[in-house]
Parts: C-alpha cells; sequence; structure tokens
C-alpha cells in the first residue's frame, strides 16, 4: 500500500479525474476514474502516439479529398496538398485539427476504421481494459469511449517518445504556410507544464489531459467532463507539488544488514543497493528501511550477486522495493581449500594402494 499525502486533494468540477506520477503510474489521487466517458479531442493523445510509432515525420502526405472539410476544428486541409507527416502532428496536437487526424489515420491505414484497429491494439498493449476508439479525431461516435485512467496510461507512454514531448510542449508551430497556437492554456498559465492535449464537444463536454514537472516530480493530470478544467489542473498540480517529494535510494543509502558466511575468509558480508531508485512520498515523512536478505551463505561470495531486497517505507507504508547485492568478494577460507585438496589426493592414494593390493595377491 502506498503512503498518502497528509492532506487531502482539493475538490474538482469533474465528473472523472486522475492525478498520477508519470514515471511510475501511482495514482495520487482518483475520482469515478474507471468509467468510461466521450473524451472529444484528447482522442489524439493515442492518434498521435500511433502515427509517431508507424510514420516517419518526415513522410510526404498529399492530401485526399474525403479527408478535407471534417468538421469542427480544422487545418482547412486542401485536396492534393502536399504536407509533411510532422506537420499533420503539430497541426493535431496544437490546433486539434480533425482533418489533420483524418489525413494521418488514411495515410498510416488507409482510413479511419483501419487507423481505429491500430489505436485499440495499442491501447491493448498499454493495459486500457475500459476504453474503445472508433476513429482518430474523437468526434462524438457510438462507442467511441475511454475512461480517465486509461487515458493516462495512454498519455504516460505517449511522453516517454522525444517526439511527442517536443509536440505538446511547443506554444506555436509554423508549418506548410500556417501557424498554430497551442489550445493548451496552461502551457503559459502554470510553472512547469509540458503539454498534452485539450478536447471539447457539446456532449463530452470539457476534457483535459495535461503533464506537468518539478523538481524532479512529473505529473499526469485527467479530467472529463470538467467545466472549470483549468482551475481543477492548476489546484492538483499546486497540491501534489507541496504534498509529495522525491526520495532517491542508492548504492550509497546506509542498510542495515550482514550475512553470515560459513567457511569463508571473512565471517561476515555487507549487502548494498544496486543502482539508484526514485520514489515519490508524502513530504515530511518518516523514511525506513527494512532488508530481506539470507541469514547466512557459504564461501565463495561474489560482489555483485543477488543478496534479497530493501523495503523502503513511509510512515510505515511501503512505497517500493530495490535489490540487493552483496558489497564484497568473500573466498573460502585458505585451510578449508588445503583440507579438500588433501581429502581428494588421500582418496585417490587410497584407492590406488587398495587396487595394488588386491592385484599382488
Amino acid at each position: 500500500m502506498y503512503a498518502r499525502a497528509q492532506t487531502a486533494a482539493p475538490e474538482t468540477s469533474a465528473q472523472s479525474v486522475i492525478l498520477i506520477d508519470a514515471d511510475t503510474g501511482r495514482v495520487l489521487h482518483e475520482s469515478n476514474a474507471d468509467a468510461p466517458m466521450r473524451i472529444a479531442s484528447t482522442t489524439k493523445i493515442l492518434t498521435a502516439l500511433v502515427a509517431l510509432e508507424r510514420a516517419a515525420p518526415d513522410d510526404t502526405v498529399t492530401v485526399k479529398r474525403e479527408w478535407t472539410g471534417i468538421e469542427g476544428s480544422s487545418l482547412y486541409l486542401r485536396e492534393n496538398e502536399e504536407i509533411s507527416m510532422r506537420d499533420l502532428l503539430y497541426g493535431l496536437m496544437l490546433a486539434s485539427g480533425n482533418d489533420a487526424a483524418t489525413a494521418i489515420a488514411g495515410h498510416v491505414a488507409g482510413g479511419n476504421a483501419e487507423f481505429a484497429l491500430l489505436m485499440n491494439e495499442k491501447a491493448a498493449a498499454l493495459g486500457c481494459a475500459g476504453s474503445y476508439f472508433v476513429n482518430p479525431h474523437g468526434l462524438d461516435a457510438d462507442g467511441h469511449l475511454a475512461t480517465a485512467r486509461d487515458l493516462a496510461a495512454i498519455t504516460r507512454a505517449a511522453l516517454d517518445v522525444p517526439a511527442f514531448r517536443e509536440i505538446v510542449s511547443t506554444k506555436y508551430h509554423t508549418g506548410a504556410g500556417r501557424t498554430w497556437r497551442n489550445h493548451n492554456r496552461l502551457l503559459w498559465n502554470y510553472d512547469g507544464v509540458i503539454g498534452v492535449k485539450t478536447g471539447f464537444t457539446r456532449s463530452a463536454g470539457r476534457s483535459l489531459v495535461s503533464a506537468a514537472e518539478r523538481g524532479g516530480i512529473r505529473l499526469i493530470c485527467v479530467t472529463l467532463n470538467a467545466p472549470d478544467d483549468w482551475r481543477d489542473h492548476s489546484a492538483l498540480y499546486d497540491w501534489a507539488f507541496g504534498a509529495y517529494e522525491n526520495i532517491t535510494v542508492t548504492p550509497e543509502t546506509a542498510v542495515d544488514a550482514t550475512v553470515r558466511v560459513i567457511s569463508g575468509e571473512s565471517d561476515t558480508v555487507g549487502v548494498r543497493v544496486l543502482g539508484e531508485h526514485t520514489f515519490l512520498v508524502p513530504s515530511g515523512g518518516a523514511i525506513t528501511y527494512e532488508a530481506d536478505a539470507p541469514p547466512f551463505e557459504y564461501a565463495v561470495i561474489v560482489r555483485g550477486a543477488s543478496a534479497g531486497t530493501l523495503t523502503v517505507k513511509c510512515d510505515g507504508d511501503v512505497v517500493g522495493r530495490v535489490p540487493l547485492v552483496y558489497a564484497e568478494t568473500v573466498l573460502r577460507r585458505e585451510a578449508e581449500r588445503v583440507t579438500l585438496r588433501e581429502q581428494l589426493k588421500r582418496a585417490w592414494h587410497n584407492a590406488y594402494e587398495y587396487n595394488w593390493f588386491r592385484s599382488y595377491f
């Protein structure tokens, strides 16, 4: 069970909301996060992720007539216009172009329905069990639904793609003879925001997915059907950045554990943490460590070999576990090695003498 912040998260206007640690996926706050809902243009987060996996940014896309004139927000693409996949992605995520989404789907998969299959395949691979996608733009359609939890997981995966992160953090982009301004007001109004996507239809209401980073803490927030979404996200980030902090467990972290060594040149061997591990914990919480190492080992012991795990706790609650390794090599005692050689030598000698004796008589 993860340690919780001492202060409660603020109330929001959202019908569904989730706030997670982007590095681990740990949930810091949620309400109705597993309800499938209309998500409008936040759909385009998955559209961009699939496109970046299946097309090159430098691809030239020749716009077909059926990709133009799509209702809602638009880049006003023209039939036979040539535009790069890169510019389509910027137009998709900054200006929320529904025609851009349609052109991307057509170029990558041949059409919206075919591209939606790829979207659902990717969502399933990310463990998104509560969502189903029918189109690449998010315009209202029967069955096109997602949960706040799934949107957070999709966004977490997308932010691991450098090109996606660069696109959604851009305020303005000029390309294909156009200049687009990012619709995400938080990029201007909240310190540390790095994206991600707005959305609105009359049926879905206001949907917003954002990400913010301060002091090494990176968070993702999703609100669905939230009339006051800008304030909701700002308030949740203010709370989380104040209520949580990062701690880092390293090989230099003191581990109160030694392992008894049998037949070794040393009677005990120490253990240490393998690698560096960062955990988000409530600010000011009491951090404790519990080592689960073997009670004893037989020599030889090799430095760096597995030696159990270290459980990290904050105020008594488990926040994570990290691997332990042996801090040094311990060889078998010289006397033990000589005795073993002598035993083998005597065994061979005795066998030889016994066989000679039998052959003589």
